[in-house]
């Protein structure tokens, strides 16, 4: 089997929301173009976690962060780095859709004009690529210029999705993606997810532990959070080496 580099490593990973302290000596190594599920009851931390990937809980006041985390080998907590760059690198995609009350065209084009790219020509390549690899241009190619709020909820996710891959990010961040959605819809993203992870790594948080069974290679558990385990997902949800592990993938936990 080819070994896998690591994309993302956290190492002594603590997180304080004012003196409470949200994540406790977290370690991790994530695999390149595989899909890592962190799963955990409410208030485990496993969100935190994801926003610290790339920065995003520094938007919120009175938090503080102590550790490392390295992206291809670089620290990016280190003073002077770009975060504006660090999040166009690790994107994000929220849990309820969040399209701009603009055009489905423009929500797309963002991005890539906030880049500093202006050629029209360019910019209709990157929004059609984008829509097609967020499997949606099929369903609004001839409607382009109508609002992105008149789609179904799966719909305006998988646009968020392609927001995110039209700044070509090498990681993609979801946070519990699939929980405003229907069954059908939730499949939709699911094997979306697969076709991504060819090109990208993709990082999932979720409570969903049949989801978290069938689209990742990795899995975490976190638990009043601590990282409890981490490791191949059929290992994780089998052989847990930890009973309170085992007791919350069986759904026992309590």
């Amino acid at each position: 089997m080819q070994e896998l580099n690591t994309k993302i490593e956290a190492r002594g990973l603590n997180f304080y929301y004012g003196s409470v302290q949200a994540l406790k000596n977290i370690n991790i190594h994530i695999k390149e173009r595989q899909i890592t599920a962190l799963i955990g009851p409410s208030g485990c931390g496993k969100s935190t976690f994801l926003r610290a990937l790339n920065r995003t809980n520094e938007l919120i006041p009175h938090t503080r962060t102590e550790g490392s985390v390295m992206l291809d080998g670089e620290e990016i907590y280190r003073p002077g780095l770009d975060v504006v760059g660090l999040r166009q690198r690790v994107g994000m995609v929220f849990q309820r859709p969040n399209p701009f009350p603009k055009s489905i065209y423009e929500n797309v084009a963002f991005g890539p004009k906030v880049l500093g790219i202006y050629s029209r020509r360019e910019i209709e390549e990157k929004v059609e690529k984008s829509l097609k690899a967020a499997a949606l241009w099929s369903e609004v190619a001839d409607r382009l210029h109508t609002s992105a709020l008149n789609l179904t909820l799966g719909q305006q996710q998988r646009l968020c999705i392609a927001r995110v891959l039209a700044v070509e990010p090498e990681v993609i961040l979801m946070d519990e993606p699939c929980s405003a959605l229907d069954p059908i819809a939730t499949l939709k993203i699911e094997e979306l997810m697969q076709e991504l992870k060819k090109r990208y790594t993709i990082v999932i948080v979720t409570h969903n532990m049949q989801q978290a069974a069938r689209t990742s290679d990795w899995a975490g558990f976190f638990l009043l959070g601590e990282l409890l385990e981490y490791g191949p997902t059929a290992d994780l949800f089998t052989r847990p080496k930890d009973k309170r592990t085992e007791n919350y993938v069986t759904g026992r936990y309590g």
